[in-house]
């Protein structure tokens, strides 16, 4: 459900970053979509790296950081006024939605098949 929430949100930043300004290309929007992805990323990572519950945390924990990274980029791109206060809004919503799945995956591993031992 986290992978699938932050997929749909990287494809939502994608959609309206694709309006901001050419000058922003290798900065704002690259870091933005990068960050947005890199959630995913991480995601799948941790997934992979359940057998080990050390590193399943600090996969998802990683997922988190760029979660949290992605918002920064989020407010500086409402700040620019390259987002309105409605997407931003709902975009942060979504990436809060997101943090709380991941912090969930690093609080219950074994549900996600993280072993315990």
């Amino acid at each position: 459900m986290a992978y699938k929430k932050a997929f749909e949100l990287a494809l939502m930043i994608f959609h309206n970053s694709k309006q901001f300004p050419k000058e922003e290309k290798y900065s704002l929007t690259d870091q933005i979509r990068r960050s947005s992805r890199s959630v995913c990323g991480y995601i799948a990572e941790s997934y992979r790296k359940r057998a080990y519950p050390a590193h399943f945390k600090s996969k998802l924990s990683d997922a988190d950081m760029e979660n949290s990274e992605k918002s920064v980029w989020l407010d500086f791109a409402h700040a620019c006024e390259y987002i309105s206060i409605e997407t931003h809004l709902e975009l942060i919503q979504k990436s809060e939605e997101v943090g709380k799945l991941i912090n969930y995956m690093i609080l219950n591993p074994s549900k996600f098949g993280a072993s315990t031992k």
